[in-house]
């Protein structure tokens, strides 16, 4: 029952109401007895007063009735009116209806919708009707036009679901360029809600030009929360009187209308303005103290202890805004004091909101705590001690195992283009490269030395790179010999061991793209993605030519491409305030609109990146095509899985028919 019919925007919004209540319900309305779980949502028959009610009071109360007993779940989260009233109206299960108390001081002349969500299901099974609304209005009329659109993650480029879309008529806003504060001092006109495609359908607009907002609402407080929220923004306005018109259906698999989208919306986290100062210290390890920020790259022009000299204290920053930086001490641990007293001096935020020096003090304390089972061990060699003084005999301890502490495969396959990859808990703080032995073995036997380099990651003090020549065919043998690393708390490393081949090429794929570029001076970030979306490998600084990721495990794999604008090598939000959207961030997609792709061993995988079409202006028409050719996918692969498990469960048939051969089938 999945049918679209083209509408106008002057249509009202009881079609929308018509299509849900109707096709979620095409059966009878008696409670089954028996058979097929019951799958069907509670329908409407009556609403008092009726639905587009006129001149409605403060304090009103509407009874909405259904075919069955009812429940309502999550009404904080589902439940919402537009515009939004400061005191939300009251939900009382009665009957077989639901009593709304309005609470609020409603504005004249408004047209106010009910939105339920999902918050009414049925009581037996919990089968939640969608979309369920009541509109009503202040005045003599009811406003009557709508718009849809889609709501997208900026850099994912997939959709954003159940995020509130938010509608300010244009001429009620002050004009402030570049300082935007709509969503943090005015309440929204009409408001609207993505369903889980990421696609709303806003009801109840006036013919006149709107300022349009989405916040995706994560903590279900209904309000847009900098950092925490995502949001986005439209440049321009827009008057549904002026739209195309557009496609609306009931969905018949989700059970909600949906639309063809008018307006896009690329959505994006804030990293909204926080004022600077120091929000704690502490020290979790006897060489670690962590100092938290309240905003993003602190300056610090001083940072002193009073006993620890300040070139044994090494910075790491623990966040790609170094909000929090991590201090280790470079000392051994019989020189650490429990409690390390110091200052720091950094910009901070005063009153006014201006940044000027400011001299903290730190008081680092740290203590052993015990685990049980440390507990319980030393527990057990004071008994022994006293065991063998008793017994006049000399108590020796067992062995302690090192606490230096590294991740490092000792065995397996390298990436000739990666090298091998070793991580410690510990920063390092002396690590001779010289010491390191890497020989190799051929197929005839023969063993040479191979020149090897320790280096470290430029992105981690945590990570560092063995990097040597190495070449596919014969063995590698890796010696790490005892006390060649030493880490911040003086702990050396045991004698490591390793043993390598390198990997051949013909198991892997090869994926070459052909970037062409519709300017000069463009920049971009291509990135090999697995089918879920992990980032497996990218290439920065991008220009017009050929790009290419060698030993590419076979397998689905997706292409995504950051227009870097700035050229710095990564992606960049938005900023709402400032009115700044961020960098377009794309998935490839072939002629037939694929965007995953099987890779083979020994096989080149070719595509030509054609910049030009990839961040092409958004169309109505052109998201249309994408939805529907997701769509499209979506329902291949769903019915290819259906083929895969009716298969599978045709072969456990005939093979589990104890000798019946193909008859095993049919019990």
């Amino acid at each position: 029952m999945q049918k679209r019919r083209t509408i106008r925007a002057m249509r009202t919004g009881a079609l929308l109401l018509f299509l849900s209540a109707f096709c979620a319900r095409c059966a009878s309305t008696l409670t089954p007895t028996g058979g097929p779980r019951d799958s069907l949502p509670p329908v409407v028959v009556a609403m008092t007063p009726a639905d587009g009610a006129l001149r409605m009071k403060d304090g009103s109360r509407i009874y909405i009735e259904f075919d069955e007993f009812i429940q309502l779940k999550d009404q904080q989260k589902e439940f919402y009116t537009s515009p939004p009233m400061k005191y939300r109206p009251t939900l009382t299960m009665r009957g077989r209806g639901v009593v709304v108390q309005l609470r609020d001081t409603m504005h004249p002349n408004t047209t106010y919708a009910l939105n339920f969500g999902s918050t009414v299901c049925d009581n037996n099974e919990g089968n939640p009707l969608h979309a369920l609304r009541y509109v009503f209005s202040t005045g003599d009329e009811i406003d009557s036009m709508y718009m849809s659109g889609y709501t997208a993650d900026s850099y994912r480029a997939d959709s954003v679901s159940k995020s509130f879309i938010w509608f300010y008529v244009a001429d009620s806003l002050p004009e402030t360029p570049g300082y935007d504060s709509t969503l943090f001092l005015r309440e929204p006109h009409v408001v609207a809600r993505a369903e889980n495609n990421g696609i709303f359908i806003a009801q109840n607009l006036k013919p006149v030009p709107y300022r349009v907002y989405a916040v995706e609402d994560r903590n279900g407080n209904q309000t847009y929360d900098p950092a925490v929220d995502q949001v986005g923004f439209l440049e321009g306005t827009y008057n549904p009187a002026e739209q195309p018109d557009f496609a609306i259906w009931y969905d018949s698999v989700r059970r909600y209308p949906t639309a063809e989208p008018q307006l896009y919306i690329r959505m994006f986290t804030d990293r909204a303005f926080r004022r600077q100062m120091l929000a704690q210290s502490e020290r979790p390890l006897q060489h670690k103290a962590v100092l938290y920020f309240n905003a993003a790259r602190p300056e610090i022009s001083e940072l002193r202890f009073d006993s620890i000299p300040a070139d044994r204290v090494i910075v790491e920053p623990l966040t790609e805004g170094r909000d929090t930086l991590a201090l280790w001490f470079n000392l051994p641990s019989a020189e650490l004091p429990d409690t390390i007293r110091g200052t720091v001096t950094y910009l901070k935020h005063d009153s006014l909101n201006v940044l000027r020096p400011e001299t903290e003090e730190l008081k680092l304390a740290w203590r052993l705590v015990e685990t049980r089972e440390q507990e319980r061990e030393r527990e057990r060699q004071e008994r022994e001690r006293a065991r063998a003084e008793a017994a006049g005999e000399e108590y020796t301890p067992p062995e302690q195992e090192n606490p230096f502490a590294f991740k490092l495969p000792l065995s397996g396959e390298v990436n000739p283009e990666r090298h091998l990859t070793a991580e410690f808990d510990y920063p390092l703080v002396r690590a001779d490269s010289s010491a390191l032995h890497l020989t190799r073995t051929d197929a005839e036997g023969v063993t040479t030395d191979v020149p090897v380099r320790f280096v470290r990651d430029t992105a981690s003090m945590h990570r560092w790179r063995i990097e040597a020549r190495w070449e596919t065919g014969g063995e590698y043998a890796l010696t790490i010999p005892e006390g060649a690393l030493t880490d911040v708390a003086g702990c050396s490393n045991d004698s490591i061991t390793g043993s390598y081949k390198v990997m051949d090429p013909e198991q892997f794929a090869v994926v070459k793209c052909l970037v062409q570029s519709p300017g000069e001076g463009m920049r971009y970030i291509v990135q090999l993605l697995d089918a879920g979306d992990r980032l497996i490998e990218e290439r920065r600084g991008v220009t017009e030519g050929p790009v290419q990721f060698n030993y590419v495990e076979p397998g689905e794999i997706k292409l995504r491409v950051v227009e870097d604008a700035n050229a710095n090598g990564r992606w960049d939000t938005g900023d709402l305030v400032a009115r700044r959207q961020p960098e377009r961030s794309e998935l490839y997609r072939n002629d037939a609109g694929e965007e995953i792709f099987t890779t083979k061993a020994n096989w080149e995988f070719e595509v030509t990146l054609d910049m030009g079409r990839l961040f092409a202006p958004v169309t109505m028409e052109s998201l249309v095509r994408l939805l529907d050719e997701r769509e499209t996918q979506r329902l291949r692969k769903e019915d290819e899985a259906r083929r895969e498990a009716a298969a599978r469960q045709s072969g456990q048939q005939q093979s589990g028919g104890f000798g019946l051969g193909s008859m095993g089938g049919m019990i």
